[in-house]
């Protein structure tokens, strides 16, 4: 029997910011997208994942004002005083709190950059913070190659945070071995690393597996693929389809058996739940009591889409 070796983890990707590129919006926000509404979303989908035992909150610069809703909300619960806290320079979150805006946000990976996003999430965050990490690391960046970066990244290491990476695109595996490489003072830079990987989009996984025997924790995001793999998403795919057969074999609902795939491999430490009601954490979470037979998840695992695809059609998503 495969059954889970990872534990869930909660991204605010989706709550700290209007718009977001995950399938559903419209239906499970509506138009309640005020700055207030957000907050008392976000307070509540946390307060949800807490009291189901969810350890390790995500956050990022350019996920809105996901630092400052973490904050406050950690402020106002000093008993909670065990979670995890990683969040995520190299984005600048520019939408204005528009639906429609242009561009919502800007990837910069320069050392300017950092040392003012650094200096913006410790102060939100404060002693809560943890983990940093490199927001969306793809082969063009020039963080992997910048020394002046790099040293300022270790000094950050060597004041007692981990330092991370997240990756995005076809080419997430050539990242992640790159990256696992790099010593500065004599010890590896990286500590964590979070890259996409779910039923659709599993070409990753040998080199987390890597990243995971380095001594690296592996964080999951995207495990239900921005919403194609989640309950009532109709998405013509052969993954899908996997998905719903297992589903209602078990008679759980998808994000069950999308998540449980994901927690089932032997490299990862956490997936991230990208929920926005109270309701989606408990079923994310619940994915934990999933149990897929060997043959099962070797047949969910054996249907992706060739990187290349799976990429170009995220880029052509909507934000809404």
């Amino acid at each position: 029997m495969t059954t889970p070796s990872a534990t869930i983890g909660l991204g605010l990707a989706a709550v700290g910011r209007p718009a977001y590129i995950t399938t559903g919006r419209d239906y499970d926000l509506g138009d309640e997208r005020s700055i207030e509404d957000m907050r008392v979303r976000t307070y509540a989908v946390l307060d949800a994942a807490y009291a189901d035992g969810v350890r390790y909150l995500d956050c990022a610069r350019s996920y809105g004002l996901s630092e400052q809703f973490l904050a406050d909300w950690l402020s106002d619960r000093p008993d909670v005083d065990d979670v995890v806290v990683a969040s995520k320079w190299g984005y600048r979150y520019v939408g204005e709190w528009e639906l429609d805006a242009a561009v919502h946000e800007v990837k910069d990976h320069s050392l300017g950059e950092f040392v003012d996003q650094w200096t913006a999430s410790h102060a939100i965050l404060g002693e809560a913070l943890s983990i940093y990490q490199i927001h969306s690391l793809t082969p063009d960046s020039p963080a992997l190659t910048n020394s002046a970066l790099l040293d300022a990244l270790a000094r950050v290491r060597d004041d007692g945070y981990r330092i991370g990476f997240s990756t995005s695109g076809p080419s997430q595996a050539d990242v992640v071995r790159q990256a696992i490489s790099i010593e500065i003072g004599g010890a590896p830079l990286f500590g964590v690393v979070q890259s996409t990987w779910n039923l659709l989009e599993t070409s990753v996984g040998p080199a987390l597996a890597e990243a995971a025997e380095a001594g690296l924790s592996v964080v999951v995001k995207e495990g239900m693929a921005n919403g194609r793999l989640a309950p009532g998403v109709d998405d013509d795919s052969d993954a899908r389809r996997a998905v719903d057969r297992v589903a209602a074999e078990l008679d759980v609902p998808a994000d069950q058996v999308a998540l449980a795939a994901a927690l089932a491999q032997p490299w990862a430490a956490h997936v991230l739940s990208g929920a926005v009601s109270v309701e989606q954490v408990d079923s994310n979470v619940a994915a934990s009591t999933v149990t897929l037979e060997p043959a099962v998840l070797a047949e969910l695992v054996a249907q992706p889409e060739p990187p290349a695809d799976y990429w170009s059609k995220r880029s052509q998503r909507d934000w809404s």
